[in-house]
């Protein structure tokens, strides 16, 4: 029987949920577990934590639901490693280091270091940087593991770093065995966001007892020797996990055809998904390619400041009320000399006419702020819409009262040389290992948008229903860019969504993206498309310029608009009347 290690995800995003490492440890014993704390959001908070205390840096939650566990995981040897080193690695392995101590076990810890480039973000192009951090890949991990470490804690390394290290460790995985690397950096992808692989954001969410998903279980991924894996979850815990979960999750936060990482090039056209009975998902057939010659860095800086501050508008008239108030809020700031550089009205049409609720009669007007100075995005704008309250629109209702707000943040992604960024393995001897990068690499491809449209077919009968009706979809957000991954379920779908759903009938579904750039790949393996909507978001999350700052519901938003399918791919049961 072909060996495999199992390998567990407790945490998506620092904050995710503190009971995770418990209830993991609760059923059967796994090899590994581990946890993504990082993201872009969360480089520019642990960035403005360091500002405050230089021993700071690091998600401080994570050591808090390790410590209860140390006897545990020492008993049963079960390893763990995340990157919830953040900022400051050295700082949060000490800790452990302490708690470990204080536990009375003999848990060995390693930490991972190198990628905090800020001292040269300057050099970089990016000189007023908060952070700058390379994505590092897992080699340094697998040094420690292999050092004999129990617990690795890392900086930013990729968010597939933390399943593939183990993986390399277990298995002795060399630089070019890409085919091997890139099945685990595939399970990565899947688990990495915890609970969005069972069942969680899941768009078919409504096939499944509202009990099933109370509280799903996080998702573990055994992986083999040649790289194949299969994704389950804890027997008797909560969600699920098909297919659906699974592609779902394949498609989030990706571009084209190719995902880069440091270690690998994962090529995402190449994988079959199997459903091998209850909560088990098989991938085979993974391929992988050499990774990129540079190295991708992302840099966050403090942007200025920001606030808002939402108004309600009930019943008719709702967008000359809006017109009005927005008329008021800027003649206001312009007579008192403190207009902001930049000021942005969101009107939210959630009214309904003739409503039988007054929540339902009432949309959102928001004004947004941003400006260098602080206090033109303070008190003295905040204040200025709220003095309206009783000279403006009828019915005029702020949401919240006048605040102060605060700093923004700007993402930019650079790149280097990979051999101009450190990557450092401290063994738990107190031995330094220079990690060295790989020394097989490629200028990657830029994978070719495919625009779709040159092979219509015939549709026969059509039903005017939402999109989602027939198909899946996530989304999320890619620095100031969103993708949006679409899925079918059956081969005739996939056929009439290839053939339909091009960039341009994805911009007039999606209006917002109508002056965009829109790049569309096909991915047949998993019966899905792929879109990245550049400059979405802006100046990216940190900025808070749309109203879903992180795309998350844009792939929603698709899935609820209207167009005309073929009725042979309704499912069964549905009559366009029950759909509508």
């Amino acid at each position: 029987m072909t060996r495999t290690i199992s390998i567990a995800n407790v945490s998506g995003f620092y904050g995710d949920r503190a009971a995770a490492i418990g209830e993991m440890l609760a059923g059967p014993r796994v090899d590994y577990i581990t946890g993504d704390y990082l993201a872009e959001l969360t480089m520019l908070i642990l960035g403005r934590d360091r500002l405050k205390d230089a021993d700071l840096g690091y998600a401080k939650t994570f050591l808090r639901h390790l410590t209860p566990h140390l006897g545990l995981l020492a008993e049963r040897g079960t390893k763990v490693v995340v990157n919830a080193g953040g900022l400051n690695p050295g700082g949060l392995a000490a800790a452990v280091e302490k708690a470990v101590a204080e536990s009375g076990t003999d848990l060995k810890v390693g930490w991972v270091d190198g990628d905090d480039l800020l001292a040269r973000s300057a050099d970089l192009g990016v000189p007023n940087a908060v952070t700058a951090n390379a994505y590092l890949g897992a080699f340094g991990i697998a040094d420690c593991l292999a050092a004999g470490a129990d617990i690795v804690i890392t900086g930013r390394v990729t968010d597939a770093s933390v399943i593939l290290g183990p993986a390399i460790a277990e298995f002795g995985w060399q630089r070019t065995d890409f085919d091997a690397l890139a099945g685990a950096v595939a399970a990565g992808h899947i688990i990495e966001c915890g609970t969005q692989a069972t069942g969680g954001n899941y768009a078919f969410f409504d096939r499944h007892p509202i009990e099933q998903l109370l509280h799903p279980g996080f998702p573990i991924a055994e992986i083999a020797a040649d790289g194949s894996f299969a994704i389950t979850k804890q027997p008797g815990t909560g969600g699920v996990v098909e297919v659906g979960t699974v592609t779902a999750q394949l498609l989030y936060e990706v571009t084209g055809q190719r995902y880069a990482n440091p270690d690998v090039t994962l090529r995402l056209d190449s994988m079959t998904l199997a459903q091998d009975g209850p909560d088990r998902v098989t991938v085979s057939g993974v391929r992988g390619e050499a990774p990129s010659t540079t190295t991708k860095v992302a840099t966050t800086t403090l942007g200025g400041f920001r606030n808002e501050i939402a108004f309600l508008l009930t019943g008719i008239d709702v967008e000359r009320k809006a017109a009005l108030l927005e008329a008021q809020l800027r003649d206001s700031l312009e007579r008192s000399g403190g207009a902001p550089s930049d000021l942005q009205f969101r009107l939210a049409r959630t009214d309904h006419p003739d409503a039988p609720t007054e929540a339902a009669a009432s949309a959102t007007l928001t004004a947004v702020a941003w400006d260098a100075d602080p206090n033109r995005v303070g008190r003295a704008f905040s204040s200025a819409a709220v003095e309206l309250a009783l000279a403006t629109y009828p019915g005029a209702s702020p949401m919240a009262p006048p605040s102060s707000g605060g700093p923004y943040g700007v993402y930019q992604a650079v790149y280097v040389p990979n051999g101009d960024v450190p990557h450092r393995a401290h063994r738990p001897d107190g031995t330094v290992v220079d990690v060295a990068p790989p020394a097989v690499v490629q200028e990657l491809p830029a994978d070719p948008s495919q625009p779709g449209g040159d092979d219509p077919r015939p549709t026969g009968p059509t039903v005017r229903v939402p999109l989602g009706t027939v198909f899946g979809a996530r989304s999320g957000d890619k620095g100031g860019s969103a993708n949006v991954g679409v899925w079918a379920e059956s081969d005739a779908a996939f056929e009439w969504l290839r053939s339909n759903l091009t960039e341009q009938a994805l911009r007039e579904l999606l209006p917002e993206a109508a002056d965009l750039p829109v790049r569309r790949y096909e991915l047949p393996n998993l019966k899905a498309l792929n879109f990245v909507v550049e400059d979405l978001l802006g100046k990216g999350v940190a900025h808070g310029y749309r109203f879903d700052p992180q795309a998350k519901g844009v792939g929603e938003w698709l899935r609820g608009r209207y167009i005309d399918l073929p009725a042979g791919l309704l499912p069964a049961g549905h009559t366009t009347k029950e759909i509508a």
